[in-house]
């Protein structure tokens, strides 16, 4: 069974429990997808569905894409993204996956590519305290210190934390708990927040490291 679906990122909010107690959660548009390819293990050695989401233009697709979306009879779509499966029994090319696949009370992975923050010092990047702010200290502020000895090693150790690219990378967080699915509108309400900005793509997992009962 598959237990998993493309979304998109709308925005957080905040909803009320049974106790009464607000809650911070984010809304997720989950689906409609398409099932585009089935991957089988005697064809491709592994079971695996290829999901489509976000319908387009076909005047917007070259004609590679298009003769693979002709295949399963729906698209095109701008994004596609594969799921694997223990079998490939019961889907069929052009089969709508929805929502429906989650239920309130569900815990699930998410996956997303987190905010670019373009190329930002040790502070931000690694959290460093930086330099005393009185003493002595000038033009030291917001330094990362020392990045390796002079004559032994000679050299800067690989790893070493120091200024960068940060963000607008691949990030999951794991067991967010499912608190509302609102099939006829798409929606997905998971507790807490999940990488990206508005808009994002973002991967809906059913959650691999879940265990006991606990709220999460």
């Amino acid at each position: 069974m598959l237990k998993g679906i493309i979304g998109r990122k709308l925005g957080m909010t905040q909803i009320f429990d049974e106790r009464g107690e607000a809650v911070p959660v984010t809304v997720i548009e989950a689906g409609p997808c398409a099932v585009v390819q089935i991957k089988t293990e005697e064809k491709e050695g592994y079971n695996a569905l290829q999901l489509g989401f976000l319908p387009k233009k076909p005047s917007r697709t070259n004609k590679p894409l298009l003769g693979h979306f002709r295949r399963c009879g729906k698209g095109p779509f701008y994004v596609l993204r594969e799921f694997r499966v223990e079998s490939v029994e019961g889907f069929e090319l052009g089969q709508e996956i929805t929502v429906e696949v989650f239920k309130a009370g569900d815990y699930v992975d998410v996956t997303g590519w987190s905010k670019g923050r373009g190329f930002t010092g040790v502070m931000k990047r690694h959290g460093f305290s930086g330099a005393p702010g009185s003493h002595g200290t000038h033009e030291y502020f917001r330094h990362g210190g020392s990045i390796g000895a002079a004559a032994d090693p000679s050299r800067t150790f690989k790893g070493k934390r120091m200024p960068g690219h940060y963000g607008n990378e691949r990030v999951t967080v794991q067991n967010l708990k499912v608190m509302q699915v609102k099939p006829e509108e798409n929606l997905l309400v998971v507790k807490g927040a999940v990488p990206g900005a508005v808009n994002s793509i973002l991967i809906i997992r059913e959650a691999k490291k879940r265990s006991g009962d606990g709220d999460g």
